[in-house]
Formats: C-alpha cells, sequence, structure tokens
C-alpha cells in the first residue's frame, strides 16, 4: 500500500507540469528577486510590485550576475551582492516591450528595452526596482533568466552575453554624449540595421555616423570603433532583425501614444509654459 501510494503521488506530480508561459495568459507575472536581499526587503517588493500571493518567483544569484558581466564592466562594479529585481508582466500580444525603474541609476529605462529586444524578449511589461539605489546593471541577467523560465524557451549564450554587453556599453557611452542621446543612437542603429544588413565595417561605420549625425550626436574614434565592434557581434549572432525592428517600432509607437495623451499633452503644455516664462525672464533681464 505504501509503494501504490508513492506512484500515485508521483503521478500526480507528473501529470502536473510547472506552469510556463504557455499556461500563462495576459496580466499574469513572474517575479525575480536577488538572491541577497533580506526577507524583509523581500516582503517589500513584492508589495511594491503588487505581486499576487501565488507569483512564482526566480532567484538570481551574484555568480550569476558575473557571468553575464564579468567581460564587460569591473568585478567591483557588479559588488558580491545580488539586490536589483523585477516583475515581469504578459502584455498583450503585439504590444511589445515596456520598462519603467525604481532606484536604478545608471541603465535607463530605453536602455534596458533596448538589450532585451535583443534578447528576444518581446510583449511584456517590465518593472525593474530594488530597496536602495544600484547601478542597474545586474537586473537584465534575472529578467532573461525569468523570461527563459516562463516562456520555456531557451535563449542562446551568446545571445544574453551580446544583450549584457549592449546595455553596459551604452550606459558607458551614455556618461559622455548623455543617457538618452545613447539609448537613441543604439536604437537607431538597430533599425537601420534591420531594415538593411551592412556587408562590410564601412557600411556598418556608415550607418553609425549618419545615426550620430540625425541625433546632432557627436562620437570619438574610439566610440565608433567601440560600437562597430559591438554591432559586428550582433549581426553575426542568429538574431530575427526582423523582430529586431518589429519590437523597436512598437516601443516608438508607446512614446507617440503617450504625446498625443491627456496626460502627454499636459506635459507638453507645461514644456511650453516652462520655455515661455525662462523668455520673459530673459527679456526682463535686458529690458
Amino acid at each position: 500500500m505504501k509503494k501504490i501510494g508513492i506512484l500515485l503521488l508521483a503521478a500526480v506530480l507528473f501529470i502536473s507540469p510547472i506552469r510556463t508561459l504557455a499556461d500563462m495568459a495576459e496580466g499574469d507575472m513572474i517575479v525575480t528577486l536577488g538572491e541577497n536581499l533580506t526577507e524583509e526587503q523581500k516582503v517589500k517588493l513584492l508589495d511594491e510590485m503588487d505581486a499576487p500571493s501565488d507569483v512564482q518567483i526566480v532567484t538570481v544569484s551574484n555568480q550569476e550576475e558575473h557571468q553575464y558581466l564579468g567581460n564587460y564592466i569591473a568585478k567591483s562594479l557588479i559588488g558580491t551582492k545580488a539586490i536589483s529585481s523585477s516583475a515581469i508582466t504578459i502584455a498583450p500580444s503585439g504590444s511589445g516591450v515596456s520598462v519603467k525603474t525604481k532606484n536604478i541609476s545608471w541603465v535607463t529605462d530605453e536602455m534596458y528595452i533596448n538589450a532585451l529586444i535583443t534578447a528576444g524578449v518581446k510583449d511584456a511589461n517590465i518593472y525593474i526596482t530594488a530597496p536602495f539605489s544600484v547601478s542597474g546593471t545586474a537586473a537584465l541577467t534575472g529578467i532573461i533568466k525569468a523570461y527563459e523560465i516562463s516562456a520555456d524557451k531557451t535563449i542562446p549564450e551568446e545571445v544574453k552575453q551580446a544583450a549584457n554587453e549592449e546595455m553596459v556599453e551604452t550606459a558607458k557611452l551614455g556618461d559622455s554624449i548623455g543617457k538618452e542621446n545613447a539609448a537613441a543612437l543604439i536604437a537607431k542603429i538597430k533599425e537601420e540595421i534591420a531594415k538593411n544588413k551592412p556587408e562590410n565595417d564601412e557600411e556598418l561605420k556608415n550607418i553609425i555616423e549618419q545615426a550620430a549625425k540625425e541625433l546632432n550626436v557627436t562620437l570619438t574614434d574610439d566610440q565608433i570603433k567601440s560600437l562597430i565592434d559591438l554591432f559586428n557581434k550582433l549581426k553575426n549572432l542568429n538574431i530575427d532583425w526582423n523582430q529586431v525592428g518589429d519590437q523597436l517600432n512598437k516601443a516608438k509607437d508607446k512614446i507617440t501614444k503617450f504625446l498625443q495623451s491627456e496626460e502627454g499633452q499636459g506635459f507638453l503644455e507645461k514644456l511650453k509654459q516652462f520655455f515661455i516664462s525662462l523668455i520673459d525672464a530673459i527679456k526682463a533681464i535686458f529690458a
């Protein structure tokens, strides 16, 4: 009877597979938590994320962070603790990738979007947070890991490495030309590669220089060389560039929709009033 009971239990476990993205519906969430968070910090972050009590949780270790970031930034910057966490919510099919962050100091929302699109992530609303200010470089590791688990899909190792390298290189570039400019430049270059894959370094260099020119960004020779090296790696990987272009367009659509929304129009009106006030103040000085 004992053996029969064990067999029945095994059968129940066998016919109750772990929930994957194939079983998940729009609005379902999966959470990543840094391994070195305290229990109190975990509870607070889960509450901040509005995570349901039965949410699937993926733990990210500091060892994994070093695995994917160790080749691109100093070990001291990665640190010895896994802290940054995230919530990935399944979005409607065709809606694209959106990112919001809290307590992330170095990597911007747009940088995450660019890197996640490179990795093949799509149709997800992602919230990245930490209990205190962190650079944010390690968060991408957890998001990709969670996406793989929930989607029951293996992202090639070289693609994961490339996505992390892209994020770090964009952040470094942002230190000299501005974060928004850096993210926009990377997105613009990827758009052009998606439209017309360059055949050699000269064509790739032309794409980079033209994108920089259109965005009124000045790049040094070393920065251009670094971008050529990065995009050579990307274009030689098994990346669906049609999907990259499609996801980038969806990301741009969200910005357009925001500007057309009541909230966006209010923002533009405030911006307009600010400049009017600024001009009036300058006029008053010389009156």
